[in-house]
């Protein structure tokens, strides 16, 4: 009678394709060919071919994973397919505020403060850190790693920088003394190991201040050091939005939505990203006013670009009908020549609560040099 082990390892791998990310570590645990392909055809091949999308994202204080792919915008006969949103049983006990990725690993913050934790969804492994001192919800943290590929968590208090090397289970007080600021609701953003902030000026309001200078900081987890201020290409004034993404394993892109009256959604793509030096191009500039003036809050948007599409993803919850009864946590799909949608991901459960909505979508599945995380926690 023949068994798993005779069929190919092309129909294997066509097959295991189909397998969520986050029960890869149970595949692994089958036999040696498994193990291979969950790492090459699973995460590289198979899927990269069929050009989905796949991250994680935050709802109602649980992780989930999500998975879908755009294939079909722009023609008529198909159109967005739905995704496939999960929430993560093993997370499922934990109360969760926040959600960082870098390097194929899962930093999440704890509702309660309590601790942080690693988590590798393809090796299943988890690491809980304690704080130095008590966590707060207004910390803003980094996840990284250094020229030996140890990682390591960078943490920014009010007052304080520290970071906690893996490698000695240990936290450090670093000396810096900044002269801008890093807003807590940003998020970070990890490219080669390193993580790149928003910043802006620090300054002393006294009276009405028109323009705050705003820039691209990168802390390298090697040196342990900021690097110099990297220009944007952009100058941003206070409420509007910019948010940070990464674009395969080599190049940023950065979102600036301007205030009203103008309207105007743009995006824009590194054509060179170094810890001392950057340059960009814009991918895609889209007039919002005549669609559906939708501005997505500088706390809770995220997004992602497809370059092929000329697309952009943007989450967030539906704030253009805030003041129905039922709104719904939203996936907004945008590219040139006036291409809009608007995807309902599920209904915000709770209207008398502040929003707990956070998404992250990276593509991990259209890179070819992605490779599951091998770290051991």
């Amino acid at each position: 009678m023949a068994t798993m082990s005779d069929l190919s390892p092309e129909l294997v791998g066509e097959i295991l394709a189909r397998v969520p990310l986050t029960s890869l570590s149970s595949v692994r645990c089958t036999c040696k060919m498994w193990n291979a392909l969950s790492k090459d055809e699973i995460l590289c091949k198979a899927a990269e071919a069929r050009k989905q999308f796949m991250g994680f994202m935050m709802m109602d204080s649980r992780v989930c994973s999500v998975k879908f792919d755009l294939q079909g915008i722009r023609k008529e006969e198909e159109d967005f397919v739905d995704p496939c949103i999960k929430q993560i049983d093993k997370l499922d006990q934990f109360k969760v505020y926040k959600v960082l990725q870098c390097d194929g690993l899962l930093l999440v913050v704890m509702e309660d403060n309590s601790s942080l934790l690693v988590w590798n969804p393809y090796l299943g492994h988890m690491r809980f850190i304690k704080p130095r001192e008590i966590f707060h919800l207004l910390d803003c943290y980094a996840l990284g790693y250094d020229s030996n590929r140890n990682h390591k968590i960078l943490r920014i208090t009010t007052t304080v920088y520290e970071i906690y090397d893996f490698s000695s289970h240990s936290w450090r007080v670093l000396e810096v003394t900044p002269d801008w600021d890093i807003p807590h609701y940003q998020r970070f953003v990890s490219l080669n190991g390193n993580a790149y902030f928003f910043s802006q000026e620090k300054l002393v309001i006294i009276g009405d201040v028109e323009e705050i200078e705003d820039f691209l900081l990168c802390f390298d987890f090697t040196t342990e050091r900021f690097g110099p201020r990297l220009p944007l290409p952009f100058h941003s004034y206070v409420c509007e939005t910019v948010a940070l993404s990464c674009v395969r394993d080599d190049q940023l892109a950065v979102l600036y939505q301007r205030l009203e009256p103008d309207l105007v959604l743009d995006i824009w793509v590194t054509t060179n990203i170094e810890p001392t030096a950057v340059s960009w191009s814009m991918f895609l500039r889209v007039d919002m006013k005549p669609l559906t003036g939708f501005q997505f809050d500088e706390e809770s948007g995220s997004f992602f670009i497809d370059q092929e599409k000329k697309v952009a993803v943007v989450f967030d919850l539906d704030r253009y009908r805030r003041f129905e009864i039922h709104r719904y946590q939203t996936a907004y799909i945008i590219g040139e020549d006036g291409y809009f949608k608007i995807v309902n991901l599920r209904e915000a459960p709770d209207l008398g609560k502040p929003d707990k909505f956070y998404a992250f979508c990276y593509p991990l599945l259209s890179s070819s040099n992605y490779s599951p995380s091998l770290v051991q926690l």
